[in-house]
């Protein structure tokens, strides 16, 4: 029989656990995602659905798997006058083909988040998977640095400003974020061929 006292005592938290988006099974720490190509979302998903959507045309034109190459674009043709032309506001920015919009979308991080250009943008991106694959450009502090990545590598730097951002000009903490973010990506990146 339960006593008040044992009623009235704090339970322990159940452990979260966090679960695929897809299926609802069990997620590990490290997982892949998904792009929901209708609702603009990324979904954290298991190793199942992984190997079910890995599969050309798997995900119906709704679901496409995020891939995982990531290349040091060393000659892509952008250059100092076309960059001034898209008017973005920041020198840290990522370019990728919307199926739904039917277009190249350019959105650049900000302390409130992914922030899309309105602007129509004239890039070129061959080669790119539409919806999972940017381009994304680092301009910050004298750089001229293009990667082919996955969509999720941007928003992961969207989240890393948005979340460390102070004041007007970020603060010193960000920027050794940033930097340790792009540091990170030269080491994984592959030259291009």
């Amino acid at each position: 029989m339960t006593s008040l006292a044992e009623l009235a005592r704090p339970r322990a938290a159940a452990a979260f656990e966090e679960r695929c988006e897809l299926c609802g099974g069990p997620l590990p720490d490290e997982h892949r995602h998904v792009a929901d190509v209708q609702q603009h979302a990324l979904l954290c998903v298991c190793r199942p659905c992984v190997i079910l959507l890995a599969r050309p045309g798997a995900g119906g034109g709704h679901f496409r798997l995020v891939p995982e190459r990531r290349v040091l674009l060393r000659d892509f043709p952008l250059d100092d006058e076309q960059w001034a032309a898209l008017q973005l506001p920041v020198e840290l920015a990522f370019f990728f083909r919307s199926s739904a919009a039917g277009r190249v979308v350019a959105l650049y991080p900000s302390p409130l988040g992914a922030t899309e250009s309105q602007l129509p943008v004239e890039l070129a991106l061959e080669g790119f998977e539409p919806d999972v694959e940017a381009l994304l450009v680092n301009r910050a502090r004298g750089r001229r640095e293009h990667y082919l990545v996955p969509i999720d590598d941007c928003y992961t730097l969207v989240a890393l400003i948005r979340s460390r951002w102070k004041g007007l000009a970020g603060g010193a903490e960000v920027w050794r974020e940033i930097e340790r973010f792009f540091d990170d990506l030269r080491e994984r990146a592959k030259e291009e061929r």
